[in-house]
């Protein structure tokens, strides 16, 4: 964020001057925005959130051009704003404008909204030589047809209380910034029945996947599928030196805020809300792609025509259970209608050689080997990639985001064979509503990690040791099946001769016509169990060889006093019932 200023007269949320200086003064504000937009047409997150976005961007763009316009002035230099008048925030929507208070008086508000501000905001990326910024700009407004606040008073009083979620008012010393206070807003939207949780990922998973993949200044970053922007977000933090990475020069700040961070993203309604994410968190330039990254399908493309082909770093969580029709499949070798699959080979193709990745990926993708499109995939990630750690995560991870897939991470570097795969065990780890999965989890993980230690949680499974194990046991049924093929073909030759025979001997021919079908049969059965055997090195689930069984230790006469005490609290609550 920009460096702040001193508080001004209506830069607060309520509009006297208080700062937010502690994180429940900062909830406090951000519930009552949202209160009055619940009661203004925006019954839920999946509502007010969008609408949320597009207003709270306004605001913060307006805040940090009016800083770039002083800090250009001091040194002489030009500078023009992205929004010209009267369409900038401080002309129409901040508590002291004038012209607010004219078109308050006359009662049109929300017509020079709909009427004027939105067509001018999304008519910006069509200007000759429209910067970046305005590109970007017009995006995160291009799904607003008009406001969806039903009152000019409440669009008021959603403008005056958002004009004081500001970098002036927030002392992020003592709380979270203003790009953590939007987090929370689109956390509201990966809740449980807001049905926004297919776009967001737990950022517990984001920061662990972050860390343990590293993106260095330099590196480009690319996620897919980016939702909301979580992993792109999360990376800006790691690399802008809020983990262990350090920015040395201007030069670099430049190339973290334009030229490192790379997404795609389909869905409408989630395009913008990342755009929005995105600038928050200090990417001035988010470069998203919108439209299907599986089809090739463009929506649009202004933000990321400067996009590399390939990237250093991909990290994601591509949709699950999707199931895509063959305008998607043929773009890729291995046809199937499972999205994830699809995903990989996409991402897997997108890292650079010697480029690193960190993904979700749903436990079905590991030990499915019963389709060919699966098997042939993860060959292709093993063969191709160095598959180095799979972290098995518990089931209940996503459940919050109304997903209760099994689902486990995967990291892995582009442009050597998979050696060895080490395995890391949070299944066991209970999470509910009252225990959430938190960060620290991962603790153990970190420490182990560098040098991928065994311990009770991890183990190490040697991939060529297994590989060289199937292939001697299919040996013996490949033999077979040959030698089954070729006593087939020589059947076939005789009874290429056969009918050649004058007059035809017909017992003969059906007797050849016999051995060829059962000799076939077998040698095709042979083939496919040697098939089975090879194809059964891909399932690459975690299954923990140091998870020790619970065993019920109560003796026979124990249990029969068990069922026995149960039946009686059966026979005695249904007795309660019967007398109500």
């Amino acid at each position: 964020m920009a460096k702040k200023k001193p508080a001004k007269k209506n830069g607060s949320a309520n509009g006297n001057g208080k700062r937010l200086n502690s994180q429940q003064s900062v909830n406090g504000a951000v519930k009552s925005i949202c209160d009055i937009m619940r009661r203004s047409n925006c019954a839920g997150a999946m509502q007010y959130v969008p609408e949320l976005t597009w207003i709270l961007f306004l605001r913060i763009l307006d805040e940090r051009e009016t800083l770039e316009a002083e800090a250009a002035e001091a040194v002489g230099a030009d500078f023009t704003p992205s929004i010209k008048k009267p369409y900038r925030w401080q002309d129409w929507a901040a508590p002291d404008s004038r012209r607010r208070e004219e078109m308050l008086t006359q009662g049109n508000v929300l017509q020079f909204v709909n009427g004027e501000l939105l067509p001018y905001l999304k008519g910006l990326r069509n200007k000759p030589n429209s910067t970046p910024r305005q590109k970007v700009i017009s995006e995160i407004l291009s799904g607003v047809e008009r406001v969806r606040i039903d009152t000019q008073k409440n669009l008021c009083d959603v403008c005056d209380k958002v004009h004081g979620l500001s970098a002036d008012c927030i002392d992020d010393t003592h709380v979270f910034t203003l790009s953590q206070v939007y987090e929370g807003l689109l956390l509201k939207m990966g809740e449980k029945g807001n049905d926004g949780g297919q776009f967001f990922t737990p950022r517990e998973i984001i920061r662990a996947v972050v860390r343990a993949v590293a993106p260095k200044i330099g590196e480009t970053v690319y996620d897919p599928g980016s939702g909301t922007g979580g992993f792109l977000a999360e990376s800006f933090s790691f690399m802008a030196g809020k983990n262990n990475e350090k920015i040395e020069s201007p030069d670099q700040l430049e190339l973290l805020r334009h030229d490192t961070f790379f997404g795609r993203e389909k869905e409408n309604l989630i395009y913008p809300i990342a755009l929005a994410n995105l600038v928050l968190h200090g990417i001035d330039q988010p470069n998203i792609w919108h439209g299907n990254t599986l089809t090739g399908g463009v929506s649009y493309d202004g933000l990321f025509q400067n996009a590399p082909e390939q990237f250093d770093v991909v990290m994601t969580n591509p949709p699950f259970g999707g199931k895509e029709g063959k305008e998607a499949q043929t773009r890729f070798a291995f046809k199937t209608g499972a999205t994830q699959v699809l995903f990989l080979q996409h991402v897997i193709d997108s890292l650079k050689l010697t480029g690193r990745c960190g993904m979700v990926l749903d436990e079905g993708v590991l030990f499915r080997t019963n389709e060919t499109a699966f098997v042939q995939t993860k060959r292709k990630l093993l063969d191709e990639c160095n598959l180095h750690c799979i972290v098995s995560l518990p089931g209940g991870v996503f459940t919050a985001a109304g997903a209760g897939v099994k689902t486990n991470l995967l990291f892995f570097n582009k442009g050597e064979a998979t050696e060895k795969i080490w395995y890391y065990d949070l299944s066991d780890v209970k999470v509910g509503k009252r225990q959430p999965f938190t960060l620290d989890k991962f603790d153990e993980f970190f420490k182990l990690l560098p040098k991928r230690k065994d311990s009770d949680r991890s183990w190490t499974v040697d991939f060529v040791a297994r590989k060289r194990k199937a292939a001697d046991e299919a040996a013996p049924l490949k033999k077979q099946a040959s030698a089954k093929q070729q006593e087939a073909n020589r059947w076939k030759e005789e009874l290429a001769e056969l009918n050649k025979a004058k007059p035809a001997p017909k017992k003969k021919i059906a007797e050849a016509e016999q051995r060829i079908a059962e000799l076939t049969k077998e040698a095709r059965e042979l083939a496919g169990r040697a098939q089975d055997i090879e194809d059964a090195v891909y399932d690459v689930k975690a299954v923990n060889p140091n998870k020790q069984a619970e065993e019920d230790t109560r003796t026979p006469a124990e249990l029969l006093d068990t069922i026995e005490a149960k039946g009686r609290e059966v026979v005695e609550a249904l007795a309660v019932l019967r007398s109500l």
